[in-house]
């Protein structure tokens, strides 16, 4: 019998290679394959999560900060790794000194990465963005990209690796803006491509909606971990979710009708029940909005939250007769018996994302990696 556990993420990795297989196998010719693990490989565990996206596939490892990419290579991972995000000069020098791509959409900082590449002796290889239409970062026109790219290849010591852009709603059917966004990016594309260098724009969804989105390059988050950019059913998509999270019974009572469960008083038992409790709370990244509205699984079934998420303790309603007793695994997040909670499931209950759901787990929840 497992021994329970407060809170505990089970991460698959053959799940995350899987996965990175399968993308790979929908690339248009040529194309390769970038795994994004920064945000601790979203909550999954960037090291491992990245020695799995390597085993299936990927060319290439992304992250969005310096010390990020510092970590990897601390761990011995050799690939080539891409840096997503805004360096400070300090981060920068860690970036180079990681060996890592960075990013550019100025030419101030140009001159930054080749003052740093000239005093530490370093090489740095760049990828000039443009912003089509996400507005955050990146050079507005592509006149704008292109005077980048033209101030990288004049430096000394920078060599130009790369052209990049991100789609704003690429996870959105409905709409003209991820074809926008790629007509923008096209002929600025087609101006850099060859001599080695690559041209990447598609995230996950974008991988799956278009493959004229694909160039040389794709940047799969979300979906090397199974879960579904468009927010409904990873299987639907070939993905197959590698994050299980658990928690357990610690107490099963009865309770009559009127007596209540959790701060606030937000939930009373309208007639005689067994309540069980769980020592898992927001502390741990289940979220408050998550009172009253959400299920956990217990011996294959589904039995609704119970009041006030508090930090550290949820309770569930487990109905006039039980089976259920103290130390029985609960499962809030993955497969049990026939029955399964997604991911997604949870971030509509909450009307957020995929995405935050496995970001927002905690430190507390510790990580166990396993390979089925």
């Amino acid at each position: 019998m497992t021994t329970p556990e407060r809170a505990v993420a089970r991460i698959d990795l053959g799940a995350v290679e899987r996965n990175c297989r399968h993308l790979r196998s929908l690339l248009a010719p040529g194309a390769r394959l970038c795994a994004v693990v920064k945000a601790d490989g979203y909550g999954h565990g960037d090291v491992l999560c990245g020695r799995a996206a390597i085993d299936g596939g990927a060319d290439w490892l992304a992250v969005a900060t310096a010390a990020e990419a510092e970590e990897l290579r601390r761990h011995g991972i050799r690939a080539r790794i891409l840096v997503m995000g805004a360096l400070t000069r300090e981060d920068a020098r860690t970036a180079l000194a990681a060996a890592a791509d960075v990013v550019a959409w100025d030419e101030r900082f140009v001159a930054l990465l080749d003052d740093l590449a000239r005093a530490d002796d370093l090489a740095a290889r760049v990828h000039v963005k443009l912003d089509t239409g996400m507005g955050r970062l990146g050079a507005r026109s592509v006149d704008g990209a292109r005077a980048v790219a033209n101030a990288v290849e004049a430096a000394g010591r920078l060599e130009l690796s790369g052209a990049m852009t991100h789609f704003a709603t690429a996870d959105e059917p409905d709409g003209d803006a991820f074809a926008d966004q790629l007509e923008r990016f096209a002929p600025f594309a087609d101006e850099l491509r060859g001599d080695g260098r690559l041209v990447h724009a598609a995230n996950s969804a974008g991988t799956y909606r278009d493959s004229a989105a694909h160039f040389d390059m794709v940047r799969c988050g979300i979906a090397i971990y199974g879960l579904d950019p468009f927010h409904e059913d990873p299987s639907a998509r070939g993905l197959e979710p590698a994050l299980r999270l658990e928690s357990y019974v610690a107490a099963v009572r009865r309770f009559e009708p009127g007596d209540s469960a959790g701060y606030g008083r937000r939930w009373r038992a309208d007639r005689a029940t067994w309540v069980g409790t769980l020592p898992i709370g927001y502390g741990d990244g289940w979220r408050r909005g998550l009172t009253n509205n959400a299920d956990v699984l217990v011996r294959g079934r589904r039995y609704p939250l119970a009041g006030t998420v508090s930090m550290d303790n949820i309770t569930i309603d487990l109905g006039p007769e039980t089976d259920v007793v103290p130390g029985d695994v609960a499962v809030l997040i993955g497969a049990d018996g026939d029955e399964r909670i997604l991911c997604e499931e949870v971030a509509r209950r909450l009307d957020t994302i995929n995405y935050e759901i496995t970001c927002g787990l905690s430190s507390r929840v510790r990580r166990a990696h396993t390979r089925a």
